[in-house]
């Protein structure tokens, strides 16, 4: 184990090199724990296909799953960022089909709402409304709201969460992301608060920014489930 910048620390597991906060409490919100592996001792033969382990068919374990196959079944090496896998690592074919539609968020989505849209903002039942830019913190842990005022919400507290659509786009098609609507718990309070989001000038910026919200949304309550 070894400290490197940034309050993150390299560590040897038995499923490979992973770069984590050196404090725990900082985990990213859409991060996943590293699964117990099933014991050799349980698994005498592939638990895909059935075949039995030999000197020459050697078991292997899923990383994301820890469950137990033979080369055929569990020869895909994928990367794996929700376990902050340093490389790619083995994975069964079902959870490497899984890991592979997540890179998708963490290659596009993800820099999207580092990167912020500009939305009409009220708070609870005000009347009054600000336009600010919203922006997920580099630790993935906040939603960073600068207008006049500055305030944030920590993602662990959101309870719900909806999309609002404008209506059909233009020349048809699928409706388009307008705004979101969710309740979160303010640091220190167990009242729900709610907040509304509406897209200001650069409507297209601000409906791809709620899309990529949409879906980090969706690992944040899977990571919850877990």
């Amino acid at each position: 184990m070894s400290s490197v910048p940034d309050g993150k620390k390299l560590v040897r597991s038995p499923s490979g090199l992973r770069m984590v906060p050196e404090n725990g409490a900082f985990n990213s919100p859409f991060s996943l724990d590293e699964p117990q592996w099933v014991p050799d001792k349980e698994c005498p033969r592939c638990m895909q296909c059935d075949t039995k382990f030999d000197f020459i068919r050697r078991k292997h374990h899923c990383r994301r799953c820890g469950r137990c196959f033979c080369d055929k079944c569990c020869s895909k090496k994928v990367a794996l960022p929700r376990m902050c896998f340093v490389d790619p690592v083995r994975q069964c074919a079902e959870c490497s089909l899984v890991s592979q539609k997540e890179m998708e968020f963490y290659d596009k989505q993800l820099r999207v709402l580092l990167g912020g849209g500009t939305f009409v903002v009220t708070l609870g039942t005000s009347e009054k409304s600000e336009t600010m830019t919203c922006r997920l913190s580099n630790n993935h842990r906040y939603l960073f709201l600068d207008g006049e005022s500055h305030f944030e919400v920590e993602l662990s507290r959101i309870s719900s969460m909806q999309i609002l659509t404008d209506g059909t786009s233009p020349g048809g098609g699928t409706s388009r992301a307008s705004g979101m609507l969710l309740h979160y718990k303010p640091m220190g309070s167990q009242d729900a608060q709610q907040l509304r989001m509406e897209a200001a000038d650069d409507k297209k910026v601000a409906s791809l920014w709620l899309v990529a919200m949409h879906k980090a949304a969706k690992l944040l309550y899977e990571a919850r489930d877990q």
